[in-house]
C-alpha cells in the first residue's frame, strides 16, 4: 500500500469543500485535497467519456482472457445478472481514488480489498493450461498485475485512439499515477513493472504465453459485455461501444473470442466514437457543473431505468 495520509482541510473552506459528497464534478475536477492535482495525467484521461464507454469492455475481456480471473468472476459474481451494477461500483470506486479526496480514497481501497480477501477458489474444471482443482485468489499479486495491465492498456487505448494522443512523458506518467490506484486496490507495488517500457515488455510476454487464452466462462462473460442490452441511458452508444471492443483487443483474442472485424468495421468505427463524443461531452459538462454527487448518476444507471 502507499504512504497514506489523512485529508487536510483549510480553516478557510466553504461548507461544500469540507463536505465532499456534495461536491459537483466541476469541483472535484479542480480540487486539490486528493492524491493526484487537476493537471495530472490520471485526471485528463479519466475526465474524457470515452475512456469508460469505449475502453471498458476491452479491459473486461482482457481480464477474463486469464482463465483464474475468468474463474473468479464467474464464481463470485452475478455477472449475468447485475453486471451493469458492478461495473458502476468499479467505476465509482476509480472515480473516487482520481477525483476524491485523500480519505475518500483510503475508504475505497479499503472496501476494494475487502472484497478482494472473499474471492478464492477453486477452478471445477480444466481451464486453458490450468488444471481442474487450481486455486485462485483475488488477493493473488500475479493476478492483481494483470487486472492492472488490462485497466492500463485499455484505458490508454481507449483515450489515445478516439480523445487525443498523449506524449511519451504524459504516457509515462499516466502509468506512474496508476500504480497508485493499483496499490490502492491491494497490488503490491514490488510486483508493478518500474516502467512504461518494462510494462510493455510485461504485457507483451503474457500475450505470447499460454496463460493467456479466451476458455469457456469468458466467452460467457463477453456475451453479457457485447449483447447484454445497455442500461437506458447508454443504449446510444452501443454499437460505438461493440466496435470500440473488437477494435482495441489484440487480434489473436479477438478471434479466440469469435469477433468479426472487416475494413467495413473499420470504417464505421471513427463514425461511432465521434458520436460518442459529440453527444456526451455537452452533457457532461452541464452535468458536472449542476448535478449533486456522481453516485446519484451512477446509482440510475445501475438501475437500467
Amino acid at each position: 500500500m502507499p504512504a497514506l495520509r489523512p485529508s487536510i482541510v483549510c480553516a478557510g473552506s466553504s461548507r461544500r469543500s469540507r463536505d465532499p459528497q456534495k461536491r459537483s464534478h466541476a469541483e472535484r475536477l479542480a480540487s486539490r485535497d486528493g492524491y493526484f492535482a487537476p493537471e495530472s495525467a490520471i485526471r485528463r484521461v479519466g475526465n474524457s467519456p470515452v475512456t469508460p464507454l469505449l475502453g471498458g469492455g476491452t479491459a473486461v475481456l482482457l481480464q477474463v482472457a486469464h482463465p483464474l480471473v475468468a474463474a473468479g468472476v464467474r464464481q463470485h459474481s452475478g455477472y449475468d445478472r447485475d453486471l451493469w451494477r458492478r461495473l458502476v461500483r468499479t467505476l465509482r470506486a476509480l472515480y473516487l481514488i482520481t477525483f476524491g479526496t485523500k480519505t475518500e480514497a483510503e475508504q475505497v481501497g479499503e472496501r476494494v480489498r475487502s472484497v478482494h480477501a472473499r474471492v478464492r477458489g477453486t477452478t471445477p474444471v480444466a481451464l486453458g493450461p490450468f488444471p481442474a482443482g487450481t486455486p485462485y485468489s483475488a488477493d493473488d499479486p500475479e493476478l492483481m498485475l494483470w487486472v492492472h495491465a488490462t485497466l492500463v492498456t485499455a484505458s490508454l487505448s481507449a483515450y489515445q485512439s478516439c480523445e487525443r494522443p498523449l506524449s511519451p512523458e504524459q504516457q509515462e506518467r499516466y502509468y506512474h499515477e496508476m500504480g497508485l490506484v493499483a496499490q490502492f486496490f491491494g497490488t503490491p507495488q514490488n510486483v508493478i513493472p518500474p516502467t512504461l517500457r518494462d510494462f510493455h515488455d510485461y504485457f507483451a510476454a503474457q500475450l505470447a504465453s499460454a496463460t493467456i487464452t479466451v476458455t469457456p466462462p469468458a466467452r460467457a462473460i463477453a456475451t453479457v459485455i457485447l449483447e447484454a442490452p445497455l442500461p437506458a441511458p447508454l443504449r446510444l452508444f452501443a454499437p460505438a461501444h461493440r466496435l470500440a471492443t473488437a477494435s482495441q483487443l489484440p487480434p489473436r483474442l479477438r478471434d479466440e473470442y469469435g469477433l468479426r472485424w472487416t475494413s467495413v468495421h473499420e470504417l464505421l468505427l471513427p463514425l461511432a466514437t465521434q458520436s460518442v463524443k459529440l453527444t456526451t461531452k455537452p452533457v457532461l459538462y452541464a452535468a458536472s457543473r449542476l448535478a449533486p454527487p456522481p453516485k446519484t448518476l451512477m446509482s440510475a444507471l445501475a438501475r437500467g431505468s
